[in-house]
């Protein structure tokens, strides 16, 4: 009988929640890394419950698994590199530095010869107006690092919000964007194996609200052909350049041009992500799944879909149970409610798009949410 192989997983929410399910069915055994003692994951997984730089816990953690992983951008990167000499870590350190600052993250993409969003790095010698002049109004003002869900970003339409803005977050390095006129948005998903093999979701077409992920839906609706090949394109060359283990996400806006429907890139995530969560009840393998089996060695599966999917997140509280149709699936992340706060989400899947959207719309309806 085969060894059972232990994975480390460094955070401990909801996506730590959902990858220690995942890996029950293939085996496999995980700890969590997680300063916070309430952590969702600790409810199916190990928990070593200590701060990111204390290096003997951390020494403890590394010791009780085979290979590390982690579940969110903003693990601290001397915390990652310094298991690195213990242990593998998957997703490699570089995708981690890079992803979790928003200036390097644009500026990685722009190098691999991709489109992104118009941008500056707002070093203190930088005026505010010849900031905007090159990125033009309206704009967004963004802290380079630990910004997600809507925090750490604020519009501007002068050159005065912009200073009013900048001195809001004096002290930390901010990036200014400009807006990009899109027709819709969505996320590339994907995993990679050690070998090089690489499995991709269709194109995930989703709505935000105040920055925060609302709903998602798989395959996407506004996908044609060439944007498939746009995504595979785009995938296979980040990977490759990261030499990337595990799931990647990107974050993209369709723009319409003369040619025809073009991705503009966005943001990286290196790890599983929101708008994959359909997956669970919608694939035959799930994101979680295919980041377990990539970063343990094991095969992956060719992507076969259900049919078509949706997801709906609940934010800051949770419906009770007689409200949700009994043909929608419920996942609760055992968190305490507070606004804006992801809490759980709902996955319905149908054999048609037309057949999603009115679950969608119903669901959205009971939770509030606008998803025209």
């Amino acid at each position: 009988m085969a060894t059972q192989k232990v994975l480390g997983i460094l955070g401990g929410g909801q996506l730590a929640q959902m990858m220690a399910l995942a890996a029950i069915p293939l085996g496999i055994k995980c700890h969590i890394y997680e300063p916070d003692p309430l952590a969702p994951a600790r409810l199916c997984a190990i928990h070593h419950c200590a701060p990111y730089d204390d290096e003997a816990a951390l020494r403890q953690f590394a010791a009780a698994v085979d290979v590390i992983t982690y579940e969110f951008e903003n693990v601290p990167v001397d915390c990652g590199t310094f298991l690195r000499t213990l242990k593998p870590v998957a997703p490699g350190i570089a995708a981690l530095r890079i992803c979790q600052d928003r200036l390097l993250e644009k500026t990685f993409a722009r190098d691999l010869g991709f489109t992104t969003a118009p941008f500056v790095d707002l070093v203190a010698s930088l005026t505010s107006a010849d900031a905007i002049a090159a990125v033009g109004l309206p704009a967004i003002l963004k802290t380079r690092r630990l910004g997600y869900d809507g925090k750490g970003q604020q519009t501007v339409h002068t050159i005065a919000e912009l200073d009013t803005a900048r001195a809001c977050y004096e002290g930390h390095p901010l990036i200014l964007e400009g807006f990009v006129t899109f027709a819709h948005e969505v996320s590339i998903i994907a995993a990679r194996a050690a070998d090089g093999t690489t499995v991709r979701f269709p194109l995930i077409q989703n709505t935000h609200h105040h920055g925060i992920l609302r709903t998602a839906v798989a395959p996407a609706p506004c996908s044609t052909k060439g944007l498939e090949q746009d995504a595979d394109r785009m995938m296979q060359t980040v990977m490759h350049a990261f030499g990337y283990i595990g799931v990647l996400s990107i974050e993209c806006f369709v723009v319409e041009t003369t040619q025809g429907p073009t991705l503009v890139i966005n943001e990286f995530a290196p790890r599983v992500h929101n708008s994959g969560h359909w997956s669970i009840e919608g694939a035959r393998t799930s994101q979680f799944a295919y980041h377990v089996r990539a970063v343990t060695g094991l095969i992956l599966p060719d992507v076969t879909l259900h049919g078509v999917a949706a997801m709906c997140n609940l934010i800051g509280d949770e419906p009770d149970d007689s409200e949700i149709p009994p043909d929608v699936f419920v996942h609760r992340y055992h968190k305490a409610p507070r606004p804006r706060r992801k809490v759980g989400h709902l996955t319905m899947v149908s054999s048609t798009h037309d057949n999603v959207t009115h679950l969608l719309q119903h669901c959205a309806q009971l939770l509030g949410v606008k998803i025209s």
